[in-house]
């Protein structure tokens, strides 16, 4: 094993859109394991537009802190335990962890970690995505708070990123009509193709989107999947079904902004159609991770629901990789593998 951990660390605050050059890789000794610790290799990291919340210095909450400056970035790992001296994790352990970025992680169990079970069918890259906290979000989502009925129609905004590539075939899965949003003719397309969305609307029409989605959903739209939040959320609003409702999963707008968030000017159209808005948080429902991986493994073993990802190798490409969340560049799950000889 070596003796040199790699980490990338937050070398700058990003100014509105993160770049490259505000991550740096940073080497140190590897750490000692001490009694009640234990040591990961970590083998997958997972990219998700949320964690660029926490890198702005104000954004410290009841969620995660803000993340320091020249400390390794904080986000979810996939990883192997390769050394412990705590009884609850034995070696050989398959984790899904919040650790950093990093190729190495020394852990204490106190952590947000999840276990994973022993007899895995998936490659390992689906429990960071499909069957990890990406899959969870858009079933817990969609079951739980949206629960869309036959015939109705939903959008998905981000339609083409981690969680709404998935949230609009568990949709189509219940009977729905899916409508996604996403940034380009070309992800369009792809989702129609590749995914089953039954239509797309590109957020940079011309016609602007308020006009794009009263096109596309003259019946009105009766569940809004929603990870972006700002203008995309208004223009919904103002498209609203009687009786409609809106899962809120993210708010990418708000993301880059180191200011207050701006909400929607037309929240009195909530009342008018007697609509919903409820926010929700996958790693509250850690109790139902069994419940509901058996149900997206069935899907994905009846060939229902598919898993797209998209792949940078080393972990000198996770700036890259986070970057190219919020530059469009990325389609479905963003995941770096850092031991690309490795799988597990």
């Amino acid at each position: 094993m070596t003796d040199v951990n790699t980490r990338v660390v937050l070398a700058r605050r990003p100014d509105i859109y993160p770049q490259n050059d505000d991550f740096a890789i940073s080497r140190v000794p590897m750490p000692q394991v001490e009694e009640g610790m234990f040591l990961t290799r970590n083998l997958y990291l997972s990219l998700d537009a949320g964690f660029r919340n926490w890198m702005n210095e104000s954004s410290g909450d009841n969620v995660l802190p803000a993340m320091a400056l020249n400390e390794p970035v904080m986000g979810l790992t996939l990883s192997r335990v390769i050394e412990s001296r705590n009884p609850d994790y034995q070696e050989g352990d398959l984790l899904m962890a919040r650790f950093a970025w990093e190729e190495y992680s020394l852990g204490g169990g106190d952590e947000f970690i999840v276990k994973l079970p022993s007899d895995l069918k998936y490659p390992l890259s689906y429990y960071l995505g499909i069957l990890g906290d990406t899959g969870m979000s858009a079933y817990f989502g969609l079951t739980d708070v949206a629960k869309p009925k036959p015939g109705e129609t939903v959008v998905i905004s981000a339609a083409g990123g981690a969680v709404g590539s998935i949230a609009g075939q568990i949709a189509s899965l219940m009977g729905a009509r899916t409508v996604g949003i996403s940034s380009s003719v070309e992800k369009c397309q792809r989702l129609i193709d590749e995914l089953g969305y039954d239509a797309c609307i590109n957020r940079n029409s011309t016609a602007g989107l308020r006009a794009a989605i009263a096109a596309e959903c003259p019946g009105g739209v009766d569940v809004y999947f929603d990870s972006v939040g700002g203008e995309t959320l208004e223009a919904i609003i103002d498209n609203l079904s009687q009786g409609a409702r809106i899962a809120l999963c993210g708010s990418i707008t708000h993301y880059n902004s180191d200011g207050p968030a701006t909400g929607p000017g037309n929240l009195f159209e909530l009342v008018t159609k007697e609509a919903t808005m409820q926010g929700f948080m996958t790693h509250f429902r850690e109790d139902r991770y069994p419940e509901a991986r058996q149900q997206l493994e069935a899907w994905i073993e009846s060939g229902e629901l598919n898993s797209i990802e998209y792949f940078l190798d080393g972990i000198e490409s996770a700036g890259i990789a986070f970057c190219d969340l919020f530059s469009g560049r990325n389609f479905g799950k963003t995941i770096v593998r850092l031991f690309p000889d490795d799988q597990g």
